[in-house]
């Protein structure tokens, strides 16, 4: 995709500016697609590369979409008079990296970093709860046991586990990131303005809430593992609750699309 065509399709109306700035990038689940600048252009890029994945085209198909989009970057940066020249590459990766060590330090990265490793080790060691509950779905459909649902119940159970899987990483990165852009937004001092640290912190929040309603279904159906669940879950709403009072405002962020229709 050419800068031209890149910047003809990011004119398009019909897309909700930003909005992919603050989603859980599930986009299966996304009722917004129609309307996200980058869930179109990853389309384009997946259609071109169905039909060429084998031919030398497609690796130019990338390359050419990566040239786009650094020449659609210079010319914003030129039109606000920034000069990217002058950037010192190597020391804002030294500078980033210094600060990502600082912010892995903080308490609710690392409770989040604890709870991504909980959720692996839970299903590491929870495999036989599963094949159990399988085989007990099973019976209660053979049988034809009254007032039960196995399709129902296994319904609920795979969505949970989906849920959690999904936002078992993406907490700590949403986290990381809001810790990240706070620093550089009070150097800014930009009070007036929503803070994208906020946005970042209320897609970790969500994703905080998602996952715990998740933990309760499989409570719910896992009876045998009430307990260890149980625990993951006093853990993420500790999370939740040191979250929001390291960002007391997140709740309150509007997300473009998802709070409000632009």
């Amino acid at each position: 995709m050419d800068k031209d065509k890149l910047k003809k399709l990011a004119a398009d109306p019909k897309f909700i500016p930003g909005i992919y700035n603050y989603c859980n990038r599930w986009c299966e689940r996304c009722e917004f697609i129609e309307k996200c600048l980058n869930y179109a252009i990853g389309k384009e890029d997946e259609r071109f590369s169905s039909v060429n994945m084998n031919n030398e085209s497609f690796t130019g198909q990338m390359i050419e979409t990566l040239k786009a989009s650094q020449e659609l970057l210079k010319e914003i940066a030129d039109e606000e008079g920034v000069d990217l020249t002058n950037v010192n590459a190597e020391e804002i990766a030294h500078e980033e990296k210094k600060k990502r060590k600082e912010d892995e330090k903080h308490t609710c990265a690392k409770a989040a970093m604890q709870y991504t490793k909980a959720v692996k080790e839970w299903f590491d060691t929870s495999e036989h709860t599963f094949k159990e509950k399988e085989d007990e779905l099973n019976n209660e459909y053979q049988l034809e046991i009254p007032n039960t649902n196995p399709f129902e119940e296994s319904e609920v159970i795979f969505d949970a586990v989906e849920v959690i899987r999904w936002y078992q990483h993406q907490i700590y990165v949403k986290i990381m990131r809001a810790l990240h852009g706070r620093e550089f937004e009070d150097i800014e001092e930009l009070d007036e303005f929503p803070k994208d640290s906020d946005g970042s912190a209320k897609v970790a929040l969500i994703a905080i809430d998602n996952s715990i309603d998740a933990w309760e279904k499989l409570r719910t159906n896992l009876t045998d593992e009430e307990d260890k669940i149980l625990d993951i879950i006093i853990h993420l709403d500790k999370l939740r609750k040191d979250l929001e009072a390291e960002f007391p405002d997140a709740r309150n962020f509007v997300r473009p699309g998802f709070d409000e229709y632009v």
